[in-house]
C-alpha cells in the first residue's frame, strides 16, 4: 500500500514510517496538515495516517480534504486520550479507525491489514452490486456466483424463442422469478402471463380453470366463463408444480401442446390459441414417470429446454449479497433504517444450509429486522434467527444463552465470545454509561469504544 503519514512529532513520524516500510508499504510523510493536504492533492495514496492535533490544518480538516478528493482512501486518526470523543466523531465522518497515544507502533500494521481485508470485501460487494444492476432484467434474482450466472445465461438463450421451458429446483430457489424473467425478456412480454399452481387447485376445479366452461355445463354454471388458456392467448402460461398435475389432465395438456386447441367444459366448439408454455417443478419428473405418476410422452414434450436452479447451499458465495438485499428491503418495509447485521452474524448466515433456500433466508432477515429492538442483529440477541443459533450450537458447542462449552472451539474464538458477552452484559447493567463500564472492566474508554465497534455492539 501507498501510505501518507502526517505527524508533527518527529520521533513518532519516523517511528511510524520505519514500521510501515518494514511491513512492505511505500510511505511518504508530512509534519503539518497543510503540507499533508498538498501532498495528497499531488499524488494518490491508499491510506492516510494523521494526528488529530497538527500545525496548519488539523486532523479533521485533513480527513475532510482526503475524503473530498478520494472517498475510497482509508484514514486512521492518531489522538490523545482526552480527544477520544473527537476521534469517534471523525469515524462517523468517514475515518476508518483511531489509535490513542501512547501506542505500540507494531499494532499499526495489524490495523492496516484489517482495513485491507475490509476494503477488499467492500470492493467485492460493489462489484457484485454492479453485476446485478447490469442484469436488472432478471428482476429479483439476486446472485453473482458462477452457478447463478450460468442460469442468467440460459435465461437469455431461451427467452427469445417460443419453445417450452421447464425450470427444475427445490422449494424456495426462485423458479417463479426465473419464469417471470423469461417472459419479460421474450417477444411476448407485453402480452398476458397467466400463472397456475397445479398443486394448489383441487383436481375437480383444475379442468374448468384451465379450459373454462359453457353455461349449464354443471350445477352453478350460470354463464360462459373463459379459462386460463383463453386468457393467455398471445402470451404465455406458467404451470408451477407441473409434477403434481393429475394424470387425467396430463393427457388433455398434451393434446393442447400438440394441437394448440381445446374445448370448454360442456361445449363442442374447438378453440385455437397461441400460447407459450413455461413449467416448473421441484420433483424429478423422470422418477415420476418410472413410478407411473407422470406421462412419459408429456415428459419428453415439456423437457426440451430445461433450466436447473442450484440450491442456496450450493452457491453460498451469494449469501452476503442476498443478506444485504433482503436487509435493505426489510428496513424500508419496517421503517427501521438504522438496523444492520454484524460481520459475526453474517458469518453465521454462511454456516446454515437453508432447506427452504432463498425464500427461507428472506423470511429470516424480514423477521429479524421486524423483531430487532437495537441497532444490530447479532448472535445471541432475541431477534437472531433461532435456526442459526441451533446450527452454531451443533457445529461449535456454543449457545447464545450460555456461552461456550469449553474445549469444543478454539481458545481464541472462546475468548472473543466471552469478551463480547461480558461487555454487552455490563453495558446493559450500567445503562450504557461508558465511563462506568470501562472502570468495571479495567480498561480505558478509548479501548472500550474500539471493543464496542469490533463486536458490533450497540454503544
Amino acid at each position: 500500500m501507498k501510505i501518507l503519514v502526517i505527524e508533527d512529532e518527529l520521533s513518532i513520524r519516523l517511528g511510524l514510517s520505519c514500521v510501515l516500510e518494514d511491513a512492505g508499504h511505500k510511505v511518504a510523510s508530512a509534519d503539518n496538515g497543510t503540507e499533508g493536504i498538498r501532498l495528497f492533492e499531488k499524488e494518490s495514496f491508499d491510506m492516510v495516517i494523521t494526528d488529530l492535533r497538527l500545525p496548519g490544518a488539523n486532523g479533521i480538516k485533513v480527513l475532510k480534504a482526503v475524503k473530498g478528493i478520494s472517498p475510497d482512501t482509508g484514514v486512521i486518526i492518531i489522538t490523545a486520550f482526552a480527544e477520544v470523543k473527537t476521534a469517534v466523531e471523525a469515524i462517523k465522518s468517514g475515518a476508518y479507525d483511531y489509535i490513542s497515544k501512547p501506542f505500540d507502533p507494531s499494532e499499526l500494521p495489524i490495523i492496516i491489514e484489517r482495513y485491507v481485508k475490509s476494503k477488499r470485501l467492500e470492493d467485492e460487494n460493489i462489484r457484485l452490486r454492479k453485476e446485478i444492476l447490469e442484469n436488472s432484467e432478471f428482476q429479483s434474482i439476486i446472485g453473482a456466483s458462477p452457478a447463478i450466472l450460468a442460469v442468467f445465461e440460459k435465461i437469455k438463450n431461451v427467452a427469445g424463442t417460443d419453445l417450452s421451458v421447464i425450470i427444475y429446483g427445490e422449494t424456495g430457489t426462485g423458479k417463479e422469478l426465473v419464469a417471470n424473467a423469461i417472459h419479460n425478456l421474450s417477444g411476448r412480454k407485453d402480452k398476458p402471463f397467466i400463472k397456475i399452481n397445479s398443486a394448489a387447485i383441487p383436481e375437480t376445479l383444475l379442468e374448468s380453470e384451465l379450459f373454462g366452461y359453457e353455461k349449464g355445463a354443471f350445477t352453478g354454471a350460470l354463464h360462459r366463463k373463459k379459462g386460463k388458456f383463453d386468457s393467455a392467448d398471445g402470451g404465455a402460461i406458467f404451470f408451477d408444480e407441473i409434477g403434481d398435475m393429475p394424470l387425467a389432465l396430463q393427457s388433455k395438456l398434451l393434446r393442447i401442446i400438440e394441437t394448440h386447441a381445446f374445448e370448454r367444459l360442456g361445449g363442442n366448439e374447438t378453440i385455437t390459441v397461441d400460447v407459450r408454455m413455461i413449467y416448473a417443478t421441484g420433483k424429478n419428473l423422470l422418477h415420476e414417470v418410472k413410478e407411473g405418476r407422470f406421462r412419459e410422452d408429456l415428459y419428453y414434450r415439456i423437457n426440451a429446454l430445461p433450466i436447473t436452479l442450484p440450491p442456496l447451499r450450493k452457491r453460498k458465495e451469494d449469501i452476503p449479497l442476498l443478506v444485504n438485499y433482503f436487509l435493505e428491503t426489510a428496513k424500508k418495509k419496517t421503517a427501521k433504517p438504522h438496523v444492520s447485521i454484524t460481520a459475526e452474524a453474517t458469518k453465521m448466515f454462511l454456516e446454515y444450509d437453508y432447506p427452504g433456500n432463498v425464500r427461507e433466508l428472506k423470511h429470516m432477515i424480514e423477521t429479524s429486522v421486524t423483531m430487532c429492538r437495537n441497532t444490530y442483529i447479532r448472535p445471541g440477541c432475541a431477534c437472531f434467527p433461532a435456526e442459526l443459533g441451533k446450527t452454531m450450537q451443533e457445529k461449535t458447542g456454543l449457545t447464545p444463552e450460555y456461552g461456550p462449552e469449553y474445549g469444543k472451539i478454539p481458545l481464541s474464538d472462546m475468548l472473543k465470545l466471552f469478551e463480547r458477552d461480558t461487555i454487552a452484559r455490563i453495558l446493559k447493567e450500567t445503562g450504557g454509561k461508558k465511563k462506568e463500564v470501562a472502570e468495571k472492566l479495567g480498561i480505558s474508554r478509548e479501548t472500550l469504544w474500539r471493543k464496542i465497534k469490533e463486536h458490533g455492539l450497540s454503544g
